[in-house]
């Protein structure tokens, strides 16, 4: 029976009441139990944060898990907040809110938030006994649902600085949002795996024939990675620190069934020797900002200049707030729940370690306390459902329609404005084109221009990740921000899901190579190992081979 065959079996009932809607764009796959029971709560304490913080006419998001798949269904706001929120959105946008929750990002919650990461994940779940392992897992969860919260209380000054820019300067001159995103370039360093950790790494490594010799060796790659951490100098104390900081991220998705970095050796090597092997690239944005800026009436020159360094300022917030919170936080839960799955399977009370994932906290801790439930074989066959279905096998909405949007013209000048924005922002995030294919050619969004051929990898999902040649073509349904790490491998960038500025279209543009995302199709048009051109500029993919 094949996955759409089962899930066709399932039923997909609405959660609650209104219009929920699938996130493939995040949430390709299924989710484990832990994460259907963590996630949403947490989610909703952070969207509804965002909003009432700006003044926006939505309550916040919800997001449901129907049989492991992400459905979300947008709030709205409460009608008695309307008018105080009106005058929060004056304030908001008068006031660039986001200035600052961008000194609050900077100066107390990541530093906080990596110095927290870092306390967790200097223990070892081997050296606990069993009811301190369980303690060990509660206090790691509770870290990861608070980091959750965070990602999701930065997403509006995170993107509407940016919808802001796009709706002005889009109406000012009629260029695509494409080629306005591209003047965003260099704006988010942690988008290309940027660090001061892998600066020193790479001036390190450079510098030391020794370490240049074992990057060169073909001995197995996490001997080769405790060598480097094992040398002498600034070379292996360079290396700690690298891999202290990126080690324990998530390589793909928020989910703690993916694998961390550390997990992942041969990728996580190739990547570093790419980054050490790379020539640094000048890329003049200046220019393109002086040809779009050409463009704009001459009235509204200053304020371009001024939106454009809004956004700038901000693009780096929409990869950090994720990078730097769960993504970091999920892959310390993950570490954890392997430690106590490791634990049971040795004592044959689960099948595999890994099948530890497929439990809900409660039952992690139960089970180290002797609990018969949930069974090995339970948790196996939920690890098997999981692993044989993906968004694509469920409706991609349930409930009624949704209802249209609030009339802008109709709003206060501000909150019009803030609405826009961030209408902008959303859809350029979650939009895919609709531009029909031909029988080899798939036409998607431009996210990244430049024109590649190459080798087309298919990957599902992270296990795939070692099949990955440096100058591939990655063919994906999606990337997340922990993905950023193996991207140097990559000559172009194609996708199914997503839009202007998901993911994998800002890492494509701060890399610098081809993308084309939103084609809906490609991981089913396009075959692995098939010679594929990526013309970024045309948002088209051509099979050739």
């Amino acid at each position: 029976m094949t996955s759409a065959e089962a899930s066709a079996e399932l039923r997909f009932d609405p959660p609650g009441p209104g219009s929920y809607k699938q996130d493939p764009v995040h949430f390709p796959r299924a989710a484990t139990r832990y994460w259907a029971e963590t996630h949403p709560p947490a989610f909703a304490r952070g969207t509804a944060d965002f909003a009432s913080t700006y003044g926006m006419l939505l309550g916040g998001l919800q997001t449901a898990y129907v049989n492991g798949i992400a459905y979300i269904v947008t709030l709205p706001a409460p009608e008695e907040e309307v008018p105080q929120r009106f005058q929060r959105a004056e304030e908001a946008m008068t006031g660039k809110l986001w200035r600052e929750q961008l000194r609050e990002w900077d100066e107390i919650c990541k530093p906080e938030s990596i110095a927290r990461h870092r306390e967790l994940q200097s223990i070892d779940p081997d050296a606990l006994s069993d009811e301190e392992l369980a303690g060990y897992l509660t206090r790691c969860r509770d870290h990861h649902s608070a980091m959750i919260t965070q990602h999701m209380r930065f997403t509006a000054s995170a993107v509407v600085p940016t919808g802001d820019f796009l709706a002005h300067v889009g109406d000012w001159t009629d260029l695509p949002p494409a080629e306005l995103l591209g003047l965003m370039r260099g704006a988010s360093p942690v988008s290309a795996g940027a660090s001061a950790e892998l600066e020193r790494l790479i001036a390190a490594l450079r510098q030391d024939t020794s370490a240049q010799a074992l990057l060169a060796s073909d001995d197995d790659p996490g001997d080769v990675l405790a060598a480097l951490r094992d040398l002498d100098g600034d070379a292996g104390a360079a290396v700690s620190d690298y891999l202290d900081l990126v080690g324990n991220r998530l390589l793909d998705g928020f989910d703690i069934c993916e694998p961390t970095a550390l997990e992942m050796p041969d990728a996580l090597l190739r990547a570093i020797r790419t980054a050490v092997d790379a020539s640094d690239e000048a890329d003049d944005v200046d220019a393109r900002v002086a040809e779009v800026r050409d463009k704009v009436p001459a009235e509204h020159r200053e304020q371009f200049d001024e939106l454009l360094g809004e956004a700038r300022l901000l693009y780096r917030l929409r990869d950090e707030r994720g990078v730097f919170s769960d993504i970091w936080a999920s892959g310390i839960m993950r570490r954890a729940a392997l430690g106590a799955g490791r634990r049971l399977a040795a004592a044959g009370r689960i099948h595999e370690p890994e099948h530890i994932v497929d439990a809900t906290l409660d039952e992690m801790c139960a089970l180290l306390a002797g609990a018969a439930s949930p069974s090995a074989d339970e948790l196996a066959a939920r690890a098997a459902y999981r692993a044989t279905h993906t968004a694509k096998d469920a409706p991609p909405t349930l409930g009624p329609p949704p209802p249209p949007p609030p009339d802008d013209s109709k709003l206060p000048p501000m909150v019009a404005r803030l609405m826009r924005a961030t209408g902008m922002a959303l859809g350029a995030l979650f939009g895919s084109s609709e531009a029909e294919h031909e029988e080899h050619l798939l036409r998607g969004l431009a996210a990244s221009p430049g024109v590649y051929e190459g080798t087309a990898r298919l990957v599902s999902g992270p296990a795939e990740f070692g099949r990955i040649v440096k100058g591939d073509v990655l063919v994906t349904v999606s990337t997340t921000e922990a993905f950023n790490i193996l991207l140097p491998l990559l000559g172009g960038i194609v996708t199914d899901s997503g839009g202007l500025l998901s993911h994998s279209a800002i890492v494509a543009r701060e890399y610098g190579i081809p993308g084309v995302v939103g084609t809906r199709e490609g991981t089913t048009r396009i075959a692995d190992g098939a010679r594929v051109r990526v013309d970024g500029a045309a948002g088209e993919v051509t099979v050739l081979a």
